[in-house]
């Protein structure tokens, strides 16, 4: 990043940095508690998910609006203006991030808690620790500028499509196994794909840090490992949960 001798950009370039770094923390702790009310079939922790969501969109607002307001007042250019425009785009990740966290949020309001649903959501939990890990490395990859850590997690894309594509299989195991199962193990397929679509976000997030950087985009196809076969609604087109 260009050292300015103007120190107010620089002051409100840190601010808008720790805007984000402030906003997802509360995404990604609301993942956490989304998939640990799955687990625990706690009621309390869904609903507080649901409600922090519009903390995050405000948050995705304040970033924005900060962000113009840097780019009309002080006319940056080169890195400076790659790194202002790509917060903007990472706090749009971070916004659809919380938007998919409430989507599981509701499916574990729907799916009640008892042992046997906990033990059938097992793998949507090592399907979250994956993707969190994977989104807290591309938010510090982007603050910290750091291009290495970026570009290790666009390489590790595969294996949360390759873990998710094993979720899918088991959890079809489970329903032909058991009619009772069905129902429960639907909301999981549902939870486990609006997780891998978390981990496409903080690949989204990581190749944006790389682009705020250096000016170039990360070169070659994600290597995308989703098996599945058959073809679940996006979690954007999944049904709506009232």
């Amino acid at each position: 990043m260009t050292k300015h001798i103007v120190t107010a950009f620089d002051t409100d370039l840190n601010d808008l940095l720790l805007m984000l770094a402030e906003m997802a923390g509360w995404v990604e702790r609301s993942v956490e508690v989304a998939v640990d009310s799955l687990m625990s079939g706690s009621r309390d922790d869904a609903e507080r998910v649901i409600a922090d969501d519009e903390r995050v969109d405000d948050s995705d607002r304040q970033v924005e609006s900060h962000a113009v307001l840097m780019i009309a007042k002080r006319q940056p250019m080169g890195d400076d203006l790659r790194t202002i425009v790509s917060a903007m785009r990472v706090s749009q990740d971070l916004e659809r991030v919380g938007d998919l966290a409430k989507n599981i949020a509701k499916r574990a309001l729907i799916i009640d808690g008892s042992f046997q649903h906990r033990k059938l959501a097992h793998g949507v939990d090592s399907l979250s620790r994956l993707v969190l890990g994977q989104l807290k490395h591309s938010i510090e990859a982007f603050v910290e500028q750091d291009t290495e850590k970026a570009e290790n997690v666009w390489r590790h894309d595969a294996e949360i499509d390759a873990l998710y594509t094993s979720l899918f299989r088991e959890l079809l195991t489970y329903m032909m196994e058991d009619p009772r199962n069905i129902s429960p193990c639907t909301h999981l397929l549902f939870c486990a794909k609006n997780l891998e679509r978390i981990g496409d976000h903080a690949t989204n997030v990581a190749e944006r840090a790389v682009y705020a950087s250096t000016g170039e985009m990360i070169v070659g196809d994600r290597q995308k490992t989703d098996e599945t076969g058959i073809a679940l609604p996006q979690a954007d087109d999944a049904p709506k949960l009232s």
